[in-house]
């Protein structure tokens, strides 16, 4: 009857009830944070959503010329990847021929990568030809060209590194 009597041709606010009208967007009220998606390189351009240090939903930005505010189903779903309840949020170790995993700390565990980074390199590097096969590097596409840059530098001309290679090349 409402639509009826309302006037209008029952599509707009006559065709809303009370609770209709009183729904709000999930992320009314959250400030908003440009991101890049971080499954592939082709980059798509992100609206990250957050309120009182809580992320409240991931969207694709309109304003990419990537996506154009676009997702792909991976894309979409990348809100759980930093809220579902089973995500990994302390470092875990596993010695060698250990059956169990351990809590470490951040900075022993950064330590223990750094310092057997440069074990092998030292182990392996060849004297001759001034460069490592021992170790490798295989690199992601959300970083932008200056940041790949400087990877690039530290491994080749810090650890001599001759094996590296990097998703944004696609």
């Amino acid at each position: 009857i409402r639509q009826i009597t309302a006037g209008g041709d029952g599509t707009r606010d006559e065709a809303m009830s009370e609770a209709t009208r009183a729904l709000r967007r999930k992320n009314a009220g959250a400030s908003v944070a440009r991101s890049i998606c971080p499954y592939c390189g082709v980059g798509c351009g992100q609206l990250v959503y957050h309120r009182e240090g809580r992320v409240v939903s991931i969207e694709g930005d309109p304003a990419s010329p990537i996506s154009r505010g676009h997702l792909c189903p991976k894309g979409a779903a990348s809100h759980e990847l930093v809220t579902h309840p089973g995500r990994a949020t302390k470092v875990k170790y596993r010695a060698p021929r250990s059956r169990a995993w351990v809590e470490m700390d951040l900075e022993r565990a950064v330590d223990l990568v750094a310092d057997r980074i440069w074990e092998s390199r030292n182990r392996t590097f060849d004297e001759e030809h001034m460069h490592t096969t021992g170790i490798a590097h295989l690199g992601g596409a959300t970083l932008d060209v200056e940041e790949n840059y400087l990877i690039k530098k530290l491994f080749t001309a810090g650890l001599g590194m001759v094996c590296l290679s990097n998703q944004a090349r696609i």
